[in-house]
């Protein structure tokens, strides 16, 4: 979707601004806009990036924010206040609608994805709702984003790095991901029998959760957060009929109804593990 007159303009403005910081390293629009995801209500992402060594002042990053800001004081934080991994940011509220800071280590991403190459990554459940943070985000915010301000050619450099999706990395996604969904659905039966809806519950999702990632590897999709997952599976070849109309229904459970759903969670497992092609095997018998 092309970006809204209005809101070109302040993203033009806030950019010329951070431009000028001493040791902002390069300056990229992310989130809904850069993925072809955005409607008429989407925020602004502007994904700001520094080395670790020379991290740029936050005081500045505050003064720009409260230039643009219309509403109340905007949240600005410092590096890693909000975590390892979304580490740190502004939300504004501006004439034109939210426009969000997003602080990005380079080093961290490039030992990320040099991970990600060795089939290496991680999930920070604590990091944010509802599944956590996933390391392979940094991935697809390297593929998606469209740099602002990219002076030494560094965003242009990684997108180089993660063209192709690591192959080592999506055997071990799928391996992971699918292993973790059947050991889930193995304690759901026990759960489901004695008609305990909180963790059934918590089960379903945290399996659905697991396909939807194995799902994603199997089609080499970067994913770029739980909130777009499934709309970026629409546009993946391999994947089981009535992939959203079967997750909707799974999720509507009640006492009367638990042994069905879980079943039905069952076979989109199954369906899954059949699109690896044989690449996945469960660790041992359940």
């Amino acid at each position: 979707m092309r970006i809204p007159e209005h809101k070109e303009k302040i993203l033009n403005a806030i950019v010329n601004d951070l431009k000028s910081i001493k040791n902002i390293a390069a300056l990229v629009l992310g989130g809904s806009y850069c993925t072809g995801m955005a409607n008429e209500n989407s925020d602004l992402d502007i994904g700001i990036y520094y080395h670790e060594a020379s991290p740029f002042d936050i005081d500045l990053i505050k003064t720009i924010a409260g230039k643009y800001n219309t509403g109340e004081s905007p949240t600005v934080t410092g590096f890693y206040q909000w975590g390892p991994w979304v580490n740190g940011g502004a939300w504004i509220e501006t004439k034109s609608g939210e426009v969000d800071f997003v602080y990005r280590n380079i080093e961290q991403v490039i030992a990320t994805i040099e991970k990600s190459d060795n089939g290496i990554f991680e999930n920070d459940y604590e990091q944010q709702p509802p599944y956590g943070f996933s390391s392979v985000i940094y991935l697809a915010e390297t593929y998606y984003c469209l740099p602002l301000y990219d002076p030494d050619g560094i965003i242009q450099e990684l997108k180089l790095k993660v063209n192709n999706y690591p192959a080592k990395l999506k055997q071990t996604v799928i391996q992971q991901s699918l292993w973790s969904a059947e050991f889930t659905l193995w304690q759901a039966d026990k759960f489901a029998k004695k008609f305990d809806l909180y963790n059934t519950v918590g089960c379903l999702t945290r399996a659905l959760k697991n396909i939807i990632e194995a799902l994603l590897a199997i089609n080499e999709l970067y994913s770029i957060g739980d909130k777009k997952s499934i709309e970026i599976l629409r546009r993946a070849n391999k994947v089981p009929e009535r992939l959203d109309e079967r997750i909707d229904s799974i999720l509507c459970i009640d006492k009367d109804n638990i042994f069905v759903k879980t079943n039905e969670l069952k076979q989109l497992f199954d369906q899954t593990v059949f699109l690896t092609n044989g690449t996945y095997y469960p660790y041992f018998k359940l």
